[in-house]
């Protein structure tokens, strides 16, 4: 059976709306694409161990600032050469992902998990409440957020854990005022004043009745944000502030190859290009997964 025929009958099996979904969706090249990207990372970072040539903190004394293979002086056992210590650049690069994707896990279902709580408190207790939950927000919105970042970090302490509680700060603003805006949206439909009017308790109509009409936007925002997540915590970790030499992570090596521009290019390149890369990838995702969720943004 050809490939063609096993993908018509696996679109066959899909319920409807999911099929829907998936044809709005694939019409998005650029989506797509970025789709690729992203399983093609998740499957490095899950396989690193597997993947990866050598240890990413394996220190090979006698290849230093070796270039990639397919330059004179390279070598197959380093296809992507090594930096300044004799560590393999390809062997970070992958550990480098696993990281990337830890961090932007962390920070997006931590902004989330908060921005729905308070933005669902914000939207129905009104008044006082709401007021003050909002000008907080504005507050941090004031700031720019590379440098209410950098702050944070300052007060908490450099480090990996500390930079991913800083990034998940800066990016609580748009979750919450997001949560809010379609949860004020749907309080005023029928189905809530019908569940009110039947005894539901306000815990209730927030995270059962309304919550789960309010989560198109946000799993559209939340993939965008994994993108600004990850490039944030890339930034801080090119300043210092983010995850600390040996850990793989691309914005330290970044900031460790940067006086080697000149005579080690691939030292700056391949670290700079991953990021790139992934970040454009978690955007193409995000734009696609929006016009199929809305695709009235087709137009």
């Amino acid at each position: 059976m050809s490939d063609t025929a096993i993908a018509a009958q696996t679109a066959a099996r899909m319920p409807s709306g999911l099929r829907l979904f998936w044809r709005s969706f694939a019409e998005n090249r650029g989506a797509v694409l970025g789709l690729s990207v992203m399983v093609v990372l998740l499957l490095l970072a899950v396989f690193a161990d597997v993947v990866a040539p050598h240890s990413p903190i394996q220190q090979f004394r006698d290849h230093f600032l070796t270039p990639p293979m397919w330059q004179q002086g390279g070598t197959a056992a380093f296809p992507l050469g090594t930096d300044d210590v004799g560590r393999d650049v390809l062997a970070r690069l992958i550990y480098g992902a696993r990281l990337s994707l830890l961090i932007g896990i962390s920070v997006v279902t931590l902004s989330l998990a908060c921005g729905i709580v308070l933005g669902l408190t914000a939207a129905f207790a009104g008044g006082l409440v709401d007021t003050a939950i909002m000008r907080l927000m504005d507050i941090v919105l004031v700031f720019p957020s590379l440098l209410l970042a950098i702050v944070i970090v300052a007060i908490l302490g450099p480090g990996l854990f500390n930079a991913m509680i800083a990034v998940a700060v800066v990016t609580l603003p748009s979750y919450t005022r997001l949560t809010r805006a379609a949860a004020l949206s749907e309080l005023a439909r029928d189905y809530v004043t019908a569940t009110r009017c039947a005894g539901a308790g306000r815990l209730h109509l927030m995270f059962n009745t309304v919550l789960p009409n309010c989560l198109a936007p946000l799993i559209v925002q939340a993939t965008l944000g994994f993108a600004t997540a990850i490039l944030d915590a890339a930034a801080l970790g090119f300043l210092g502030l983010g995850a600390q030499p040996p850990t793989p992570e691309w914005g330290t090596m970044l900031a460790g190859a940067l006086q080697f521009y000149q005579r080690a290019w691939w030292v700056l390149a391949f670290p700079g290009l991953a990021i790139l890369l992934t970040v454009l990838a978690f955007n193409l995702f995000g734009d696609g997964l929006r016009d199929a969720l809305d695709p009235r943004l087709k137009q």
